[in-house]
């Protein structure tokens, strides 16, 4: 039987597509401001829509996962294992910050008064950090009110606890819960379905997004601040190419074929400056890869909240940054304390745009070294800066499941080098087919 599939002509490819529309709204941001500003509901739209999906694909994909699982010794040794790795890396990420602030030193030479700068614009950033209660607080955030609250409230985390607690009950009750275990599984092919019609609008959100951040803020706003902006895309790039480009070689894959592989989503965080625009295709696509459909339902969502690579760069640089141009001095005292800081407020900052930018704003408030009014010199270009930070936590947590997938023996590697081109090892056999329905 030829499972080959017809190539579809360019213009219908969904990158190419996107990348289009990236092009075109950044085009009428910068010659027609107006229109582009005006294309902000077209954005809004995409991730309302996005977001509207994430829960109900969430909960099917982890309820049927540990369901799947049949010991829930292992559904723990998965998720220890996840936060040990996410913990590692995330460490590593906010040292890297730190460290490429002190050897790039972006904010060095522009001797800014922190009393000349008008607060009025980050009132509410630091409004928001203040509602904080600590781990405490961050912790009883995740128990929902009520069940049907985990999914009304727009959070991750209350829905992943609430699937966690539904799929472990329904892997203890055994045979009397098929019924319910194949309900839920169709329930979850018909989300996707959903999410399948949602992508094809990717391309119309990527424009309206971009239009009206090229619009509103305008390319020459990022001119004043390119060494920041450089030396945080630089400090990213290498942090992927290389940090994670170790970890992928040593669990046995190529990251950039990784990279190609997932260019899609890449394409519609980068035009839409938030990776929760492609949670759910990232589940999809990496259960497709061979990772078992438990260990994506438990490490993707989890990551979104504990596994923000970007985010921990852009806290450590940014506070750097800002104290340099400040000319605000930091012990070594002070600077370590910013680690320990910015390692619990890091944690649940969802990829939501702008949710780095307050986070900033909470780890300065407990740092009070640094003045909170200095978050003034970044504010114009965080959104070009949140572009960066969502790229990297959605590559973080792609890589992040392979390796979990795998130290879990629950990765079919001859998948994995199937979908990602690699040549097979001798003896190996051959992959199954993918069906023409999964397939894009």
């Amino acid at each position: 039987m030829n499972f080959k599939r017809a190539r579809k002509p360019f213009y219908k490819v969904l990158y190419v597509q996107v990348i289009a529309a990236i092009i075109t709204g950044i085009l009428l941001g910068h010659f027609l401001p107006a229109d582009g500003i005006a294309m902000k509901p077209l954005g809004d739209a995409f991730i309302k829509l996005v977001r509207m999906i994430i829960s109900p694909v969430i909960f099917c994909t982890v309820v049927t996962g540990i369901a799947s699982m049949h010991d829930m010794r292992q559904v723990g040794r998965v998720g220890g294992k996840a936060l040990i790795y996410f913990e590692v890396v995330s460490t590593i990420a906010l040292a890297i910050g730190l460290l490429a602030a002190h050897i790039l030193q972006p904010g060095k030479g522009f001797n800014v008064d922190p009393s000349t700068l008008d607060a009025s614009s980050i009132a509410g950033y630091a409004a928001k950090a203040e509602h904080g209660e600590g781990l405490a607080g961050f912790l009883m955030h995740i128990i929902p009110d009520t069940f049907v609250g985990a999914f009304t409230q727009g959070d991750i985390l209350p829905v992943l606890l609430i699937a966690m607690l539904f799929g472990s009950a329904l892997a203890v009750m055994g045979e009397p819960a098929k019924p319910v275990i194949g309900l839920i599984e169709a329930l979850s092919k018909a989300f996707f379905k959903i999410v399948h019609v949602i992508t094809s609008l990717a391309p119309i959100g990527a424009f309206g997004a971009m239009a009206f951040t090229i619009g509103r803020y305008g390319i020459e706003s990022l001119l004043p601040m390119m060494k920041l902006i450089g030396t945080f895309y630089l400090t990213a790039f290498l942090f992927v190419t290389c940090g994670l480009g170790l970890v992928a070689k040593l669990c046995g894959f190529s990251l950039f074929r990784f990279l190609a592989y997932i260019r899609d989503e890449l394409l519609i965080v980068l035009g839409t400056s938030t990776s929760e625009a492609a949670l759910p295709q990232l589940m999809e696509k990496l259960e497709r890869l061979g990772c078992s459909r438990g260990i994506v339902g438990l490490v993707v969502p989890t990551g979104y909240s504990f596994n923000l690579d970007g985010t921990n760069i852009y806290m450590t640089l940014a506070v750097l940054f800002l104290a340099q141009a400040t000319n605000t001095h930091m012990t070594v005292m002070q600077e370590v304390t910013l680690l320990a800081v910015t390692m619990l407020t890091s944690k649940g900052s969802t990829g939501v745009t702008g949710a780095g930018f307050i986070t900033l704003a909470a780890s300065l408030s407990v740092v009070p070294t640094v003045p909170v009014t200095a978050m003034v010199l970044i504010l114009g270009i965080d959104r070009f800066m949140s572009e960066c930070r969502a790229l990297t936590n959605i590559v973080g947590n792609g890589v992040a499941t392979i390796v979990v997938a795998a130290w879990e023996k629950e990765l079919d590697r001859g998948m994995l080098r199937a979908q990602l081109g690699m040549p097979r090892l001798v003896g190996e056999p051959s992959p199954a087919p993918i069906p023409r329905d999964t397939a894009r």
